[in-house]
């Protein structure tokens, strides 16, 4: 019995061995299986891997050859259409210039005429011009003192008058522009207002910029302080100073103290004749009262080189010499202050 129960007993666990190794046996080929089929599939992803990367770059290539050509077309386009563009405008922009520069001549001449009749105007109507010297790069004021110096009152049309109150504006103004560099003053006057000609004289003798005067025809009475209120006076050989006390018009009261009176004004005007010349006070009194020259009156009369012997005028000249020296003088005064 116990024989049998072991035999029985040693079958079942050989049984049950030969059963386990059937199945590792089948488990075993099952993994071959499964490591075939996973090296298979290693193998041909590792092959799609290899083979994609070419194929995508060329496809990839093959996409920006594609979209470089549409690109260059389209610039190429893009460039045409702007060529025509600016062929189209080019006409446009000429034609606008020329109307543009068309408008700017005329706006040019426009001013050149405007400027031309403001200078028409000054002469005409204020004895007055702006000379350029292009050779010595001057500008030049020239101012006119002629006819009758008028003061206060008005005098009638048909007398040719100088106008104090447009005359010291001016002065003024010239004393102020930094573009004028000199003034030269004509002077052809039979006289005037005492007190509107001192006022002109005294004007144009606190000048800082170079002045020259330059007598024509006459400058008599008032005109006298007028002609020596310049820097440097000239004198043409046939114009003529008048040298007389001072006159008034209308109603006096015959004191004493309207005689004083006379006397103050008198002095007034030689000491300032003195002053801006080279004759002494006794000797200019001498020529003022004077009673052997003039027949209906009291005073003197000098013809030329006869102003400059008394040392009223400085030279005998005329507008060439009265040009260069203000000339002269301006370069002198732009060389002291370099």
């Amino acid at each position: 019995m116990l024989e049998n129960l072991m035999v029985n007993e040693y079958r079942d666990y050989a049984g049950v061995q030969d059963s386990n190794r059937k199945q590792e046996a089948v488990h075993q080929n099952n993994d071959r299986k499964n490591d075939t089929e996973y090296k298979n599939t290693n193998r041909s992803i590792k092959q799609s891997e290899y083979k994609n990367p070419a194929n995508e770059y060329s496809n990839t290539t093959k996409s920006y050859e594609s979209d470089s050509s549409e690109a260059d077309r389209n610039i190429a386009n893009k460039d045409e259409k702007e060529v025509n563009v600016r062929q189209k405008k080019e006409p446009e922009k000429e034609a606008k210039r020329d109307e543009e520069k068309s408008n700017e001549e005329q706006e040019n001449e426009k001013l050149e005429k405007q400027n031309e009749d403001l200078k028409d105007k000054k002469i005409s109507e204020y004895g007055q011009t702006l000379l350029e010297n292009g050779k010595r790069d001057h500008k030049i004021h020239l101012l006119s003192i002629i006819g009758e110096i008028e003061g206060h009152e008005c005098l009638p049309q048909h007398n040719k008058t100088t106008k104090y109150e447009h005359v010291l504006p001016q002065l003024a103004a010239i004393e102020d522009s930094d573009e004028i560099d000199g003034l030269l003053i004509l002077i052809n006057t039979v006289g005037g207002d005492v007190e509107a000609g001192l006022a002109i004289a005294e004007m144009i003798a606190s000048l800082s910029k170079p002045t020259v005067s330059l007598v024509l025809g006459g400058s008599h009475s008032i005109g006298v302080p007028l002609a020596v209120s310049a820097d440097y006076s000239y004198i043409v050989p046939s114009a003529t100073m008048i040298i007389h006390p001072v006159r008034m018009n209308g109603m006096i009261i015959g004191v004493t103290q309207t005689f004083e009176y006379f006397e103050k004004i008198q002095d007034r005007i030689i000491k300032f004749v003195v002053d801006h010349s080279k004759i002494d006070y006794e000797s200019f009194r001498g020529l003022m009262l004077d009673t052997n020259q003039l027949a209906k009156d009291v005073g003197s009369i000098l013809v030329g080189v006869e102003a400059v012997e008394k040392g009223i005028i400085d030279e005998v000249g005329g507008i060439k010499e009265a040009l260069t020296k203000i000339s002269d003088m301006i370069d002198a005064k732009r060389e002291q202050k370099e």
